[in-house]
C-alpha cells in the first residue's frame, strides 16, 4: 500500500471500470493469439493435404492417360478387323459371282424385287 503512488491509486478509485477494460483487453490478445495459433495449424493442415494429394492426382493424371491409350488402341484394332472382315466378305462375294453367275444374278434381282416391294407397302401407308 506505502509502494503505490497517491495518484495511482485515486486513478483507479476514479475509474472502476479499470479493472473490467484490462480484462477486456487481455480476453481480446488471448483470442487473437488462439485465432492465430489455430489458422497456423489450419495452414500447415491445408500444406500437408496438399503434398497428400498431388501425387494421388499426378497417379489418376497418369491412369487416365494409359486408359485413352488403350482405348483408342482397341478402336484402331477394331476397325483394322473390321475392314479385314468387309475385304474377306468382298473377295468372298466377287469368288461366288465368278463360280456362280447365273445364280447371282437371280439372287440380286430377288433381292431387288423385294426391296421395291416393302418400299411400295411403306409409301402406300403415309397416303
Amino acid at each position: 500500500m506505502f509502494s503505490k503512488k497517491p495518484t495511482e491509486t485515486s486513478n483507479h478509485l476514479a475509474d472502476p471500470t479499470a479493472p473490467v477494460a484490462d480484462s477486456a483487453i487481455n480476453a481480446i490478445q488471448s483470442t487473437r493469439r488462439l485465432v492465430d495459433d489455430t489458422l497456423d495449424g489450419l495452414a500447415g493442415s491445408v500444406q500437408d493435404l496438399q503434398k497428400q494429394t498431388a501425387p494421388m492426382l499426378s497417379r489418376v493424371g497418369e491412369q487416365a492417360s494409359a486408359l485413352a491409350s488403350r482405348g483408342a488402341a482397341a478402336v484402331r484394332d477394331g476397325s483394322q478387323q473390321l475392314r479385314e472382315k468387309a475385304v474377306h466378305a468382298s473377295d468372298s462375294t466377287i469368288g461366288y459371282i465368278k463360280d456362280e453367275p447365273v445364280k447371282a444374278m437371280l439372287i440380286a434381282a430377288a433381292t431387288g424385287a423385294a426391296l421395291m416391294a416393302m418400299l411400295s407397302l411403306l409409301t402406300r401407308s403415309r397416303d
